[in-house]
């Protein structure tokens, strides 16, 4: 890639940002859009909606900017919860990091790169220069400023360990803190346990009274057997939607609470609504009662034991049971709003299997997703793209035509496909027997990140560089040697990728575009956007695999490239600011 390629990159990114940017600060200003941009506020009711119009709010405004930053750690705490303050720390540790790096790496490291002359390039025709200029591969091979880079890598890797511990450090004393100023949940008394043997004339409660009761004397409690109650689940979720929509209907004037019983509301006999509730209601609840009359034979092999102390609990928690690994399994209990319900009356081996199958899916998802780093890798050598499609050489003969397709095109291309992938791994994750939305997110997460490391790192690199030289993979001792030369002739493509997956992504999560639509479309048909409002939080499971593997393109590139370290910093100084603006305005942890 050569430099005017990049400038036209970063040209249109930070035209896409500053658009985002201005519709963000006018539409939430609108008062049909406080669901969508302010919806922790409009939940706590500390915002309402206005009708009356004033023309300041079509006026763009950096103020949001302003109280983003305001608010200090501990308020942050309070208001969103731990999970956000460490994910912000997050941001903290790599600003931190690469204002260091992009210091020796743009004033000490880039020059030296610039200066070299290992390729032949015409300093004199500067925009038509190729990034690899910029980088190591332009210092002579055996040239004494390699020791300038050699001691940097060095001096960089103990900055990053003096910050990991500092941020290790201070995060475990904030959770510490966070703990003991906590009062006691019933969760941190309680284990869940599975793959409680099958009763023989007593029931599963027996079974586990008498199991704890004997073993577990001196700190056993209670316990609660898990039952089978999806059709209660059912009717109480049709009960909370028919009360919702009866709070809406009462809050309306006496006419719009009438409405004709035949088709389409045109014909039939008028009905009062909030009546017609009212008695569907009542059913609700007779059949809710019925239900859970006929539960007694509904338990499952799994139940949360519940024990007089922390202690008694975390004992109960980390040793085995019983000789049998399948049998009395014990995890720790998640939150009542946490717990995921389908896997607990699961076999040992049924969830092993769907682990089996889980693996097999995530290698073929894995291996299925080299086909677009391939037409990606493709675009970005314009050589090839002559080669494959000859009809296209006039179009791309013209200098911007070219600098769209190598600079911009590429990483718009893999961001939009990667788009796709987080869903899926939510649903791997959720086939692997996990009982709560936490375990499952953080499986999500980690599942992403090796995703992204894999396709978006290692697939390009040896896509880019080792196409046609396939059977080098088969000889292990030369696959160093190849990331050698193939991990720096991929620096511009990385660059680029930052800027548009990075600073457009994050730009783009402030704008919310799909909530925004979906919350238009809403109030279009149905006429009201937050009878069933729940507020949303950040899907960190999506997010963190983003974050961290930036990094890992600014630690591998610090001294190979160091031109893609101030891409980094303003990427994560945005993140740091849309971020802050975001968990304090959306995110809510109770």
């Amino acid at each position: 890639m050569i430099l005017s390629a990049l400038l036209t990159s970063v040209g249109i990114n930070l035209g896409l940002c500053f658009l985002f940017f201005v519709l963000y600060s006018i539409l939430r200003n609108q008062r049909g859009n406080i669901t969508v941009y302010s919806p922790r506020l409009f939940g706590e009711r500390k915002t309402q909606q206005q009708d009356e119009f004033n023309l300041e709010r079509l006026l763009p405004s950096p103020g949001w900017v302003k109280r983003a930053w305001q608010p200090s750690e501990d308020e942050l705490l309070s208001i969103t919860g731990l999970d956000s303050v460490v994910f912000m720390r997050v941001f903290i540790f790599c600003v931190r990091l690469f204002t260091f790096a992009g210091f020796i790496g743009i004033v000490v490291l880039l020059p030296i790169n610039f200066l070299g002359n290992q390729l032949t390039d015409d300093i004199s025709d500067l925009p038509n220069k190729s990034l690899d200029s910029f980088s190591i591969s332009n210092v002579n091979d055996g040239s004494n400023w390699l020791w300038i880079h050699f001691c940097a890598a060095y001096v960089f890797t103990g900055v990053v360990c003096y910050l990991l511990y500092y941020e290790y450090n201070y995060i475990s004393l904030k959770r510490i803190a966070y703990f003991y100023s906590s009062k006691p949940q019933p969760h941190q008394f309680t284990v869940l346990v599975r793959g409680i043997p099958a009763p023989s004339g007593s029931s599963f409660s027996q079974i586990v009274e008498n199991f704890f009761t004997e073993y577990h004397p001196s700190t056993y409690l209670s316990h609660t057997v898990a039952r089978r109650t999806s059709k209660v689940q059912s009717l109480m979720n049709d009960a909370e939607k028919l009360y919702r929509t009866l709070g809406h209907l009462k809050s309306k004037n006496h006419q719009q609470r009438y409405k004709r019983d035949g088709f389409l509301g045109l014909f039939g006999r008028k009905i009062d609504l909030v009546d017609h509730y009212e008695k569907k209601l009542e059913d609700i609840e007779d059949n809710v009662r019925l239900e859970q009359s006929s539960l007694a034979g509904e338990e499952v092999p799994a139940a949360f034991v519940s024990f007089k102390s922390r202690f008694g609990a975390a004992i109960a928690l980390h040793i085995q049971q019983v000789i049998n690994p399948t049998e009395w399994i014990t995890e720790r209990a998640p939150e009542p709003k946490d717990v995921y319900w389908p896997f607990f009356s699961s076999s040992f081996i049924k969830r092993w299997i769907f682990k089996i199958v889980v693996v097999v899916a995530y290698i073929a998802i894995t291996i299925l997703f080299l086909i677009p780093v391939v037409v990606v890798q493709g675009l970005t050598h314009l050589d090839q793209l002559e080669t494959w499609f000859p009809f296209l050489k006039g179009i791309l003969s013209l200098t911007f035509v070219s600098d769209l397709i190598t600079g911009y095109l590429p990483s718009l291309i893999l961001q939009l496909f990667l788009k796709v992938v987080p869903p899926i791994m939510i649903l791997f994750s959720s086939m692997q027997g996990y009982i709560s939305h936490s375990q499952i997110e953080k499986s999500a997460c980690t599942k992403l990140l090796w995703f992204t490391v894999w396709n978006i790192f290692f697939a390009n690199v040896l896509s880019g560089s080792a196409l046609t030289m396939v059977n080098i993979l088969l000889e292990p001792k030369k696959i160093p040697g190849m990331l050698g030369v193939a991990v720096p002739a991929q620096a511009s493509f990385f660059i680029a990728y930052v800027v548009t997956s990075g600073w457009t992504s994050l730009s783009s999560e402030l704008f919310r575009l799909i909530p925004l639509l979906y919350s238009f479309m809403k109030r279009l048909f149905a006429g009201k956007d937050d009878d069933d409002f729940e507020i949303p939080s950040i899907p960190y499971h999506s997010e963190i695999p983003s974050v961290l593997f930036f990094e890992l393109l600014g630690v591998t590139y610090f001294f190979l490239a160091p031109l893609i370290l101030p891409f980094l910093l303003v990427y994560y100084c945005l993140g740091y600011i849309i971020y802050r603006n975001q968990t304090n305005v959306i995110d809510y942890n109770d």
